[in-house]
């Protein structure tokens, strides 16, 4: 606990010392109050020179990985937070200093199990270096060109010691500051956590890397390198190079060739193809992570935090969007309370005039003609009055989505988020929603049942030795004409359904 607490006053610190904590650019909007505090900490202010941006990247850097992503996730917003500032912490994506190579073919030894030139044929110098590892390039005995990722020395530790920070501050904020309670503050820590913990472990991330290039290979709208497994151990990844240029540089947006609005439009269905038709999507999807090649063509890369949604969020989620999509106020509204997103002690009425006076000033608008800050702002402000709690299991799709519009919206000033995912959601709702699917699941779920209640029955009855056959009783017969009639539902569905 101390050290947590030491670590957390350190960050404060080494903020206040970049004048990152309340910006001098920021004076004119502080309270009177806030003023004096600012100009107050700005006595201590030693590195205060550069753009906001600039001064809050450097804080960040030093902080280490938690801050870095929290960085990565504001570079995406140049439309709330402005392009200079988003420029400015961009190169935290994927431009930090790296460590050097020998220690990189150490890790790589120890790893494998043999020497780096037993495994490549040649291992070059890093060419990308982030928060928790960095990549090098490095070819095979074969002749394939391979991105080898290599984790920092020590840096267990010091997620280990970000994490502990976190935590104290969640509890902090949630006991001391009652607004924020609804956002689930120590919940969310602990997500935020959790994925953290699951980066540091590289297997898992090939394992990712595998499963979702096979649900992207099935829409298309994005793909990944293949892994190469026997590059691959707890501290070590090897994937085959992607291709096309990384959307962090700027270079990747003036390919000749290049459809802006194509690209745009890919990124925004593939997650939600990803999140809604397969209930897995890449949770990381920053400019960093994406390589872009003419006309249209995403690869992504870096699969170490992966979001999961179960079947009923998934379509909880479909038909928020499908109400949006189709001005429906009263639809959205009603699956947020059954979804138990609002208490059920509110109106469903109210809640959705509430939605409406968001959604419809955004419909029939350009999307660089849309105040995004001012539109999530109203948002806030209603579901805080209406008492809307921050869902856990939602974190990572929300952080996700936030970070896809960004990145789309850089890519094409003029992307329409709600156009682009229109297919998709329509694609879900025909298939998922239909009056066969409900039959389908109906019987699925019938049989499940049944099973459940038979395992049920067989483990209240005692029998020391196997009964002799008997003829089988009425009830039997019934249970076993119901399981047959719910099983063949399911097999009628599934045909009619192809």
């Amino acid at each position: 606990m101390a050290g947590a607490f030491l670590r957390m006053i350190g960050a404060g610190w080494t903020l206040v010392r970049n004048d990152a904590l309340l910006p001098r650019e920021l004076d004119g909007f502080y309270p009177p109050p806030v003023r004096m505090l600012a100009d107050a900490l700005r006595l201590f202010a030693t590195r205060r020179y550069g753009r906001p941006g600039e001064r809050l990247a450097r804080a960040f850097e030093a902080l280490g990985p938690v801050a870095i992503k929290l960085g990565q996730l504001l570079s995406t917003r140049a439309d709330i937070f402005g392009r200079t500032f988003a420029e400015d912490l961009g190169h935290l994506k994927d431009k930090l200093p790296p460590f050097p190579t020998l220690q990189a073919r150490a890790q790589i030894r120890d790893e494998l199990g043999r020497p780096v030139d037993e495994v490549f044929a040649t291992f070059g110098e890093p060419v990308a270096a982030a928060s928790l590892a960095q990549a090098h390039e490095a070819t095979m005995a074969d002749g394939r060109r391979v991105a080898v990722k290599v984790l920092r020395p020590g840096i267990e530790r010091r997620v280990a010691a970000d994490s502990a920070a976190l935590n104290l501050a969640a509890r902090l904020v949630e006991r001391w500051i009652a607004p924020a309670r609804r956002l689930e503050p120590v919940k969310f820590a602990a997500t935020v956590v959790r994925a953290t913990e699951l980066e540091l472990d590289l297997r898992l991330e090939a394992a990712g890397a595998d499963e979702l290039s096979e649900v992207m290979a099935k829409d298309g709208y994005m793909a990944t390198p293949k892994v190469v497994w026997e590059g691959v151990g707890k501290r070590v990844l090897t994937m085959e190079w992607a291709p096309g240029i990384p959307l962090s540089d700027d270079a990747a947006l003036e390919q000749p060739g290049l459809d802006r609005k194509g690209l745009a439009d890919n990124l925004t269905r593939a997650f939600l193809a990803q999140a809604l038709d397969h209930g897995v999507f890449h949770a990381d999807l920053h400019e960093g992570n994406l390589f872009a090649a003419a006309p249209d063509k995403l690869y992504a890369v870096d699969f170490g935090i992966i979001g999961r949604l179960g079947p009923t969020e998934r379509r909880y989620l479909a038909e928020i969007l499908w109400g949006f999509l189709q001005r429906d106020y009263e639809r959205v509204a009603k699956v947020h309370f059954d979804a138990g997103y609002v208490p059920a002690r509110h109106s469903v009425s109210a809640f959705a005039q509430a939605l409406r006076a968001v959604g419809e000033p955004v419909f029939g608008r350009t999307a660089n003609a849309v105040a995004m800050s001012r539109v999530l702002t109203q948002l806030f402000e209603i579901t805080a009055l209406f008492e809307m709690r921050l869902r856990p299991e939602l974190v990572l799709l929300q952080k996700t989505m936030m970070t896809v519009e960004g990145v789309a919206r850089r890519i094409d000033p003029a992307h329409n988020i709600w156009a682009a995912a229109e297919p998709v959601v329509r694609r879900w709702i025909a298939r998922e929603l239909s009056p066969v699917s409900r039959v389908r699941v109906f019987a699925h779920e019938a049989e499940d049942a049944l099973r459940n209640i038979g395992r049920l029955l067989q483990a209240q009855t005692h029998t020391p030795a196997p009964p002799a056959p008997e003829r089988p009783t009425g009830g039997a017969l019934l249970w076993f004409a119901l399981g047959a009639l719910a099983s063949g539902a399911a097999f009628l569905a599934g045909t009619w359904l192809g």
